[in-house]
């Protein structure tokens, strides 16, 4: 049994698009929105074919100029988005932890890094304009339920959870790092602690991703003050440090 391909936000391909063809067009979404994450919305375009694994002609012939495809990848993130808020909505999870779920599945989709270099570049208003792609009311819907389940803090409104996806989504300078996701994975669940309602402090879920001590920051700060190559091998994932017992 085959499964039929499907957009970041779900969609299934058009009856007349082939699915071979739908395919390369997901690859080579994906690969855009990694690599103007990482360069802006003037990155190399043969570098998104070469990550998407498509050659130069089916990329142009798919998008043939940048401002289609900087407007395909606006539609597929807040596309992409509407879909984790309403897949976080039917999770039948405890409020609080539906909405941790959105937060990371949000977090994956750059938003810090993509949409701001797309201001300018296309009518952004056009894109989330409509219904279908717009994610705040679903968002919203989770923070009222948290907030009812008084496993959220009463003072956390909706402009704190989409300004610190903002913030927390933007690379590390002086990347690419093969590491930066997790870490931003990692932060964000610091924060998602912070919004836990008073007394709720026991749930707290242990921090994924790479934990950077002061010898692995000063590795980090190095290579962004240097400027190095981005093809630099990746930082030695640090040894986490061991905890003694406590003595009698």
């Amino acid at each position: 049994m085959t499964t039929e391909p499907t957009t970041a936000g779900g969609a299934q391909p058009p009856p007349r698009m082939r699915a071979d063809a739908w395919r390369n067009r997901e690859q080579i979404l994906r690969a855009a929105r990694e690599v103007f994450a990482e360069y802006g919305p003037g990155a190399p375009l043969d570098e998104i074919a070469r990550r998407a694994g498509v050659g130069a002609a089916t990329l142009y012939r798919r998008f043939p100029d940048r401002a289609d495809l900087l407007r395909a990848v606006a539609v597929d993130v807040f596309a992409a988005l509407r879909e984790a808020a309403s897949a976080a909505q039917r999770d039948p999870a405890e409020p609080f932890e539906a909405l941790r779920t959105f937060l990371h599945a949000a977090l994956d989709l750059r938003l810090g890094s993509v949409i701001p270099g797309l201001i300018g570049q296309i009518a952004l208003d056009e894109v989330v304009g409509g219904a279908r792609q717009d994610a705040a009311d679903p968002v919203q819907e989770l923070i009222t339920r948290a907030h009812a389940a008084g496993t959220l803090r009463p003072d956390v409104l909706f402009g704190d959870i989409a300004l610190m996806l903002m913030r927390v989504s933007r690379p590390l300078p002086g990347g690419p790092f093969a590491e930066d996701g997790e870490l931003a994975h990692r932060q964000l669940e610091i924060y998602i602690d912070g919004l836990r309602a008073p007394g709720r402090e026991g749930q707290r879920a242990p921090l994924p991703g790479p934990a950077v001590g002061l010898d692995w920051f000063k590795r980090i700060r190095a290579r962004v003050i240097g400027a190095r190559s981005p093809a630099e091998p990746a930082l030695t994932r640090p040894t986490a440090p061991t905890v003694a017992p406590p003595t009698a």
